[in-house]
């Protein structure tokens, strides 16, 4: 063995990694370095004091009591990964190469921040009973009562987690009302002729949904609209979105932007060169689709760590880092009905339709010069998984086949 790659093994078993973050991205990040051959010391800081576990159950089987955790099945001890939960990181020091923790200084050698999202509130609704956030497991034990009970719930925001929650507490019986200031569910994540249609689904499962409307205040039972109706409510849950959970980097020096996402680079690398960050919590930029994406969804979460392990990897070996480039993808199971979405819409020039929106499985493609550069299936999970290898190959398609829902979208390529 040469005496560089001797140089090279020793510098790894003694470069300490701490990885911030304990969720999704947190943890994939740390096996992930396992699995690609990393022998040095992990350390992963959580701020929750539960062991580390998967969040899309939080707004289904958690939630309805079908389920009672969602740990991962990871053992962190037999891959030596240190875990420290319940212990909150309060700053950090590049200079130093030094966390600042509630429970003291914590160096490193390389950081992986993936402190990923925290829900943004609703003003002037804090401190007021009845009123709930669905992000943690915490707040999901909060809310199993409530379904339990079967109160009559008003659901603020008609996004991917109001529809979810919506669906949810439908089904254990209750009366649901969701508020959306916008004038279509989904206003912010989708075009309005596709998202419009989606509006029809609330009255297929009973709930009622209040499109344009403002919240102007939440009282103990009450929510008061901003036209002056007042909504009888035995809890309100608030879902208006997320923002990157970064305040804590204030005056570090490491980038972020107007989003408050941290902007990493193409390698997933932040403005300093021993500081990585992925997940929720950071933006990217992306060759594929000519911006920068910030992406909230938890396959970002999965793909992302694989790619930063690697360079975490590879700067300890003085090799070639990886770019970071995927196809974006999401699902949500909402209504009834199974939504898959893949790559980035923004910048189509076409969009083709397969099949009604009025019926049970329908998609929708976005095309760039006549490039497949998005999709949206509902109800059709083949169209999403041959979009999705179209969408990677850059492949071209002939729109007027595209649009029979009875090709399959392979076929309708060249």
């Amino acid at each position: 063995m040469s005496e560089q790659r001797i140089e090279q093994r020793i510098e790894q078993r003694t470069r300490r990694v701490v990885v911030v973050g304990a969720g999704m991205a947190g943890v994939q990040t740390s096996v992930a370095l396992r699995e690609q051959g990393f022998t040095g010391p992990i350390t992963l800081i959580g701020a929750e004091p539960h062991q580390p576990y998967d969040r899309p159950p939080l707004s289904k089987a958690i939630l309805l009591g079908t389920a009672e955790e969602s740990a991962f099945e990871v053992d962190f001890e037999e891959l030596r990964i240190e875990l420290r939960l319940g212990c909150a990181v309060t700053g950090v020091r590049p200079a130093a190469h030094e966390l600042d923790t509630e429970a003291g200084p914590v160096p490193y050698d390389t950081l992986v921040i993936a402190a990923g999202a925290e829900p943004i509130t609703l003003p002037g609704a804090e401190g007021v009973p009845g009123v709930h956030l669905l992000r943690t497991l915490d707040d999901a034990a909060r809310l199993r009562p409530v379904l339990a009970a079967q109160h009559r719930i008003v659901v603020v925001g008609a996004g991917w987690i109001g529809a979810e929650f919506a669906t949810a507490a439908r089904q254990a019986g209750c009366e649901v009302t969701v508020v959306e200031a916008a004038d279509r569910p989904l206003a912010g994540a989708l075009p309005a002729e596709v998202a419009a249609p989606m509006a029809d689904w609330y009255a297929e499962l009973g709930v009622e949904l209040i499109t344009g409307a403002r919240v102007a205040g939440v009282e103990p039972g009450e929510v008061l609209l901003a036209d002056g109706r007042r909504l009888t409510a035995g809890a309100v849950v608030v879902g208006i979105g997320a923002r990157p959970a970064t305040g804590w980097l204030a005056g570090s020096g490491i980038g972020t932007g107007p989003d408050g996402a941290i902007t990493a680079d193409e390698h997933l690398r932040t403005s300093d060169p021993d500081v990585y960050a992925v997940g929720d919590c950071a933006s990217f930029p992306s060759a594929r689709y000519g911006r920068r994406l910030l992406i909230h969804h938890w396959d970002n979460a999965l793909q992302g760590p694989r790619t930063v392990a690697a360079n975490v990897i590879a700067a300890t070996a003085g090799e070639p880092p990886r770019r970071y480039d995927p196809v974006p993808y999401f699902w949500s199971e909402q209504f009834g009905r199974f939504v898959q979405y893949a790559g980035d819409h923004t910048g189509a020039d076409t969009a083709v339709w397969r099949g009604d929106p009025g019926e049970p499985a329908w998609s929708v493609l976005w095309l760039r010069d006549g490039v497949l550069i998005a999709l949206i299936a509902v109800g059709r999970p083949r169209d999403l998984a041959q979009g999705r290898k179209l969408i990677l190959a850059g492949a071209r398609l002939d729109p007027e086949r595209a649009a029979d829902p009875s090709v399959p979208l392979k076929d309708a390529s060249g």
